[in-house]
């Protein structure tokens, strides 16, 4: 990766679904090696984002650069790039947890002896037995710990992570930070959409977005001081009331 040029660049992106715009020409960067945090309420255009940077959503309008990769013009070296993990986990449900390892493992073209070293790691991490269940039978945080195992089998540069801590219990969400810093610490750069606001204080920078557009960004402890406020859930509501509630 050229360590001068943005991990992402968005520049002027947005996103019609017939009249409604989703995304309104938004813009913002992502340098290497960095967590930043999407921050906004359900429905803010985050999820919306982070499909027109993977590919998985049509860009309107405006552009989307991955290491100076275009997203629309070169979407085949994009994708090797990035790696995603969903909302939903993007796991099989009736598949087991090494089914879906063996699977997602085929497909991103790992040879039999990586796949074979891959499902052996994952089964130092869990129980052999939680690991033969169906992943609809598997508690959350093992779900989300073999979905981001997922995301990582063909070694992506770039994570992007869509709301990855919904759903789970606090200390699940506790472990799921500690390997984002993991992943930092090897040099992986980190999108990372939550409405959860106090994950923003481990994020080097946040990315507050309401209604489709930014509506404050920058690294939390410089925002609190140029804002003024307490803390980032005050920080948040006057971002988001400055802009209009629905």
């Amino acid at each position: 990766m050229n360590a001068a040029a943005p991990a992402i660049a968005v520049r002027d992106l947005s996103k019609n679904f017939g009249r409604f715009q989703a995304v309104k020409g938004i813009s913002f960067d992502v340098a290497p090696g960095e967590i930043v945090g999407f921050l906004g309420p359900n429905g803010a255009g985050k999820t919306t984002t982070i499909k027109m940077i993977t590919g998985l959503l049509k860009i309107t309008s405006g552009t989307v650069l991955v290491d100076g990769l275009d997203r629309r013009e070169q979407p085949a070296q994009v994708k090797r790039k990035l790696g995603y993990m969903s909302q939903k986990f993007s796991l099989y449900p009736l598949l087991t947890a090494l089914e879906n390892i063996e699977f997602f493992g085929g497909i991103s073209g790992l040879a039999p002896r990586e796949l074979k070293a891959a499902m052996a790691r994952m089964g130092e991490q869990v129980d052999a037995a939680v690991l033969g269940q169906k992943i609809h039978d598997v508690p959350p945080g093992i779900r989300q710990k073999v979905a981001l195992f997922v995301c990582l089998l063909p070694g992506p540069e770039i994570i992007l992570l869509d709301e990855p801590t919904s759903g789970v219990d606090p200390e699940a969400r506790r472990l799921f930070w500690s390997e984002i810093y993991r992943l930092k610490t090897q040099g992986k750069t980190l999108l990372v959409s939550t409405h959860n606001l106090d994950e923003a204080e481990y994020c080097d920078r946040i990315i507050i977005i309401h209604n489709g557009e930014i509506v404050a960004a920058g690294a939390p402890d410089e925002l609190l001081r140029r804002k003024q406020k307490a803390s980032i859930e005050e920080l948040f509501k006057d971002a988001i009331s400055e802009h209009g509630q629905d």
